[in-house]
C-alpha cells in the first residue's frame, strides 16, 4: 500500500491547482458543498445545485484568504469542481451549519499539511477583523428586519470559538470581544493545535479532528465577514 495522499501532493507548496475535490453535506432542507483542501470556501444553499453556485460566486472573495496566507489566487470555475464525497446532513445543515464530519476529514495530517491548515484559519481571522474595522456599528436588516449588527456579529464569532476551542482541549475563561490581546492568544493556541501533525484521530482525543477543525473554525469566520460585508450599506 502506498502512503496517504497528503494535501500537498494534489495542490503543490505554493497552493495552484486546476482541479478542486469538494465534499457535499446534503440534509432535508439545505445542502453545503466545500473545497477539500481549502478551510472556509464552504457554503450553502437550498439545494445540491444552489450550494455549487454559491461556492463559485465567492471564489473571488475567497481569493483574499489564500493570498493573505501566502498562496496563489484560485481560477475555478464549475467544471474544475469534483465532487468526491457526499454525506448526509441532519439538523444542523438544515439549520445552516456544516456538521457532518466527512471521510477526507479523517486524513492523515502532515507536518506541511497541518502548517497550510493552520495558515488558511488564521487568514480567515485575519479577513474578519479587516472586515469589522472597516464596517459600520449598524448593519443593514435583513429581509425580515432581522441580523446582528456588526459588535454582535464579532462577538458572536468569538463566542462560537471559545466552543470550538473547548472541542480542542483549550480552556479559557470567557472573552471580553474588545481584548485584543487575549483573542490573541486564544487564537495562537488554537493554531498551535491545528499546527500538529496527526494521523487524522480527533485533536485531544475529543470530537474533531484537524481537516474538519479548520474548515469549520474558517468557514464560521468568513461566513460572518462576508454576511457583514453584504449587509455593510454603501
Amino acid at each position: 500500500m502506498g502512503r496517504p495522499v497528503s494535501t500537498e501532493d494534489r495542490v503543490g507548496a505554493g497552493g495552484h491547482q486546476d482541479r478542486v475535490e469538494t465534499a457535499l453535506e446534503v440534509g432535508a432542507k439545505k445542502a453545503f458543498q466545500w473545497a477539500i483542501d481549502w478551510p472556509g470556501w464552504c457554503r450553502s444553499g437550498k439545494t445540491e445545485l444552489d450550494a455549487m453556485e454559491a461556492l463559485i460566486n465567492h471564489g473571488e472573495r475567497y481569493n483574499v484568504v489564500v493570498a493573505r496566507a501566502g498562496f496563489e489566487p484560485l481560477v475555478v470555475s464549475a467544471h474544475d469542481l469534483f465532487v468526491v464525497e457526499t454525506v448526509a446532513g441532519g439538523a444542523s445543515t438544515d439549520f445552516g451549519v456544516p456538521g457532518a464530519i466527512a471521510t477526507s476529514d479523517r486524513q492523515p495530517v502532515t507536518g506541511m499539511d497541518a502548517d497550510r491548515l493552520a495558515r488558511i484559519v488564521e487568514a480567515a481571522w485575519a479577513t474578519l477583523d479587516d472586515v469589522v474595522a472597516a464596517a459600520p456599528a449598524e448593519l443593514r436588516k435583513g429581509p425580515r428586519g432581522g441580523g446582528r449588527d456588526r459588535d454582535k456579529a464579532f462577538a458572536h464569532v468569538l463566542d462560537a470559538d471559545q466552543a470550538y476551542a473547548q472541542v480542542l482541549g483549550i480552556k479559557r475563561p470567557a472573552i471580553d470581544p474588545t481584548d485584543r490581546a487575549a483573542i490573541a492568544d486564544l487564537r495562537a493556541t488554537m493554531l498551535a493545535a491545528l499546527r500538529e501533525p496527526s494521523d487524522g484521530s480527533p485533536i485531544a482525543a475529543r470530537k474533531w479532528p484537524p481537516r474538519y477543525a479548520a474548515r469549520r473554525i474558517a468557514w464560521h469566520a468568513l461566513d460572518h465577514a462576508w454576511e457583514i460585508e453584504d449587509r455593510t450599506e454603501t
